[in-house]
């Protein structure tokens, strides 16, 4: 790991080909100025109200409220389900510290599931053994914009009687067969984090697939006030209700994501020929056993969020990323094991192994992937990256 912290430093003092760029489509500022010139900073104005809107007209979202980070969608949902101490959420231990912590928040025990053997998106079969009397809801997480087995997942939440979350971080635009993700929990959540597809520096997203949580989650929304419905008119006057934060993003931030929103077509279209560039030109090495290339079931429909590259163990995965760096480029790994983590192993002190998880936290290398990157700079990553491979004669 410190030969990682080294290459990064080196990355940082010179001018590399970098793993993610924000892109701006230009309209960015216009809109933002925009908003200043209406006096409407404060959030859940005219530009709050047009991203919300094209979700639901353009992905079939019942309901959606705009976030100031998906980590608030996900807080939101815990407060949502109404989780108490003692209540039991399953999710994957390869995922962010995110998805723990909304639910730790409110006193839930965390259990962790597996991947699946070939993808890191969550197995159902680990699943199941976990569900127990105190499980109230599993949260999936679909990684790289890759739909997890949805069926299975909604099969199991039927069966058992439990509440079934998307983390859509890095799915928006992704689906399932004809279906978004995102719309198949009761609740979910997207993120326009600066390394999205689709950006707002900050920003995210509830998805509200269950009418019976709206009226609540307006309320949650609004610091715990029932100020949106007083703004259509329903109520003489707001007050305090419930529980609730400041989940709701200024109209700055919302300007700013709605330019990004008139570009999604266009910004999708280019991160999938850069994704599928890279698969083509590296499939020689899968073929010759050298890797293994990201596994797309026939069910998904990707958003070519991340391009990954499965190494055969860590001291290889890292030996690339140093390789990159020295070649001026910019490849990373990925999450750390929650299960392993200091925070959760200073409370749960009975180990556990999750060998999938642990596999792909070892050996899964991200690669240089935005709308910005030229086809010389792709090119120039694909010939190191074929240069480590074939020159090492892995």
């Amino acid at each position: 790991m410190f030969q990682i912290v080294q290459v990064w430093n080196t990355f940082f003092a010179q001018s590399m080909i970098t793993f993610n760029k924000p892109y701006l489509t230009g309209k960015e500022v216009h809109y933002i100025q925009a908003a200043a010139d209406a006096r409407k900073l404060s959030g859940n104005g005219r530009f709050t109200r047009l991203c919300q809107e094209f979700f639901s007209q353009k992905y079939g979202f019942k309901h959606c409220l705009l976030t100031s980070s998906c980590t608030d969608a996900l807080e939101m949902i815990a407060l949502l389900l109404e989780i108490q101490p003692g209540d039991e959420v399953i999710m994957p231990s390869y995922t962010f510290t995110s998805c723990a912590n909304a639910f730790v928040l409110r006193g839930a025990k965390i259990r962790f599931a597996d991947c699946l053997p070939d993808h890191p998106n969550l197995d159902p079969l680990s699943v199941e053994p976990l569900v127990n009397p105190q499980t109230k809801a599993i949260l999936v997480m679909h990684y790289a914009g890759v739909a997890c087995d949805m069926e299975a997942f909604v099969l199991l939440c039927e069966k058992y009687n439990l509440y079934l979350i998307e983390d859509a971080a890095q799915a928006v635009g992704a689906f399932h067969k004809d279906k978004a993700l995102g719309s198949l929990g009761h609740l979910a959540a997207f993120s326009f984090h600066e390394t999205k597809n689709i950006s707002a520096g900050e920003g995210g997203m509830l998805l509200i697939n269950d009418s019976n949580f709206l009226e609540r989650a307006e309320i949650l929304w609004e610091k715990g006030t029932n100020r949106s419905a007083f703004a259509r008119g329903e109520v003489s006057k707001y007050t305090w209700m419930d529980v609730g934060s400041s989940f709701l993003p200024s109209e700055i931030t919302a300007a700013f994501l709605w330019a990004q929103l008139e570009h999604i077509e266009e910004i999708q279209q280019k991160r999938m020929d850069i994704w599928q560039n890279y698969y083509d030109e590296f499939k020689i090495l899968e073929d010759t056993g050298k890797l293994k290339l990201p596994n797309i079931p026939s069910t998904a429909q990707h958003n070519a969020h991340i391009f990954y590259l499965l190494c055969d163990n860590e001291t290889q995965r890292n030996d690339l990323i140093a390789h990159l760096a020295k070649n001026q480029i910019q490849g990373i790994f990925h999450y750390l094991p929650l299960h392993q983590s200091p925070f959760y192993q200073k409370t749960h002190p009975i180990r556990s192994y999750l060998p999938h998880c642990e596999r792909f936290a070892a050996c899964l290398l991200r690669l240089p992937l935005y709308v910005e990157l030229s086809l010389e700079d792709q090119n120039q990553v694909i010939r190191v990256v074929k240069d480590f491979f074939f020159t090492n004669n892995l």
